[in-house]
């Protein structure tokens, strides 16, 4: 799996509880895969680099599943 930069805003997205979902600056929509403590939160704006998922299904289902490997505020 290769990495990914992402620039967005995280937001809290989904039914019931909902997940955590970055959307990118071109409205891209990646769902946050277990995220650290600070990206349960929303903020207007943030860089995360991770990895896509493709072997993680969810429920909620809003776009590809990204893994944070680091991010900066």
């Amino acid at each position: 799996m290769s990495s990914i930069t992402v620039t967005g805003k995280v937001e809290k997205s989904g039914f019931g509880v909902g997940v955590w979902a970055l959307v990118s600056e071109s409205g891209e929509t990646y769902e946050l895969y277990n995220p650290p403590a600070d990206l349960k939160k929303p903020l207007s704006k943030v860089t995360v680099t991770g990895k896509i998922r493709n072997d993680v299904m969810t429920v909620a289902m809003i776009g590809p599943v990204l893994e944070v490997t680091d991010y900066k505020t």
